[in-house]
């Protein structure tokens, strides 16, 4: 098959982004199909015809480690020169026209929000992953809570917050709290907050990132992560960060994080949770595949923190973890998540 491979683009996970499509890429390269990597915003540029650029495109891409800063974006918007405001570069649309499908390797901001599933629908563009509005609700982590609580997915007591407006801690009930953006990812712009002063900075530091931030009761307890693919439910992974909680830097730095997969709980924990994550998935509409969010406190009470409509696949990434526990390889997937879009 002709594949383009969608990956870059604007948000604050540009960088993983780009690491998770070269690694996909060369999977699909591997697997026997012609897959090209495209920069959604910086564009392409082809050296003959469209079709020649397929049918030459068999030769793998080199894998960047993810990058422990966030990118600047408004650097990268100058770096394009022309028209930074429209998100499509050179050459994207006529790629992804061609091809038979495009495999997405988008994170963030329009590649996870629902706004590019909707473009390419009324072009009739294939795609991997969910739909427009599952990634729209998955994307917003207080229409999630909503859903969540609405549907019966066990999750954490929040309260979003616009900019412009004022809380205090006490509003808490006096304890530690989360404080992060709706909208983002990779735990870029999550802060704990455990005091009145420490909380008013979270909320300076999180608004930075976005208008809207949701904050959220604090759960002491083990991290693990539950993917699903089509309609079955991966084992889930724990995750272990050998020091502070699972941010920006423990989720793509090598050994910085002990992952256990299956993770070494009961199997009514296992069951609980995987349950959960089947839950979540329907109920916020989503398809293809997705990974689920959880904490679980010394009660043995689950919590489902969000949903990741497009999750990533970079080398440290937890949903090939938990594919290769029940022995499926990461080319195999790739292959996978293709079928379950066509």
């Amino acid at each position: 098959m002709n594949i383009v491979v969608l990956s870059g683009g604007l948000s604050t996970e540009r960088s993983v982004s780009l690491t998770t499509g070269a690694k996909v890429q060369n999977a699909l390269i591997a697997n026997g199909h012609h897959a090209i990597l495209a920069d959604v915003f910086m564009g392409y540029k082809l050296s003959g015809s469209i079709e020649d650029e397929f049918k030459n495109a068999t030769k793998p891409a080199q894998i960047e480690k993810v990058s422990e800063l966030v990118p600047d974006i408004e650097k990268i918007k100058k770096d394009r020169g022309t028209n930074p405001d429209v998100f499509f570069g050179e050459n994207i649309i006529e790629l992804c026209s061609y091809a038979d499908v495009v495999f997405m390797a988008l994170h963030g901001e329009n590649g996870e929000n629902g706004r590019l599933q909707a473009a390419f629908d009324l072009l009739g563009i294939k795609y991997t992953g969910s739909g427009y509005l599952g990634c729209a609700v998955a994307m917003h982590k207080n229409l999630t809570k909503q859903m969540f609580k609405a549907f019966g997915v066990p999750t954490p007591i929040g309260k979003m917050l616009t900019k412009g407006e004022s809380a205090s801690f006490s509003e808490f009930g006096g304890k530690k709290v989360v404080v992060k953006p709706c909208q983002g990812g990779s735990s870029i712009g999550v802060f704990i907050a455990d005091s009145e002063e420490s909380f008013q900075n979270a909320l300076t530091e999180a608004f930075k990132f976005e208008d809207e931030i949701l904050v959220e009761e604090f759960i002491k307890g083990r991290e693990f992560s539950v993917g699903v693919l089509g309609e079955r439910v991966l084992p889930a992974i724990e995750i272990i960060p050998k020091e502070g909680f699972y941010d920006y830097k423990n989720k793509y730095q090598a050994d910085l994080t002990i992952e256990v997969c299956p993770a070494e709980i009961t199997k009514e924990q296992s069951d609980k949770m995987q349950k959960a994550a089947l839950l979540a998935f329907k109920t916020l509409g989503l398809s293809g595949y997705a990974r689920m969010d959880f904490l679980l406190d010394e009660n043995d009470d689950i919590y489902c923190l969000e949903a990741n409509s497009l999750p990533g696949m970079t080398p440290t990434s937890l949903l090939p973890q938990e594919a290769q526990a029940v022995g499926i390889s990461y080319n195999e997937l790739c292959e996978e998540i293709i079928k379950l879009a066509l």
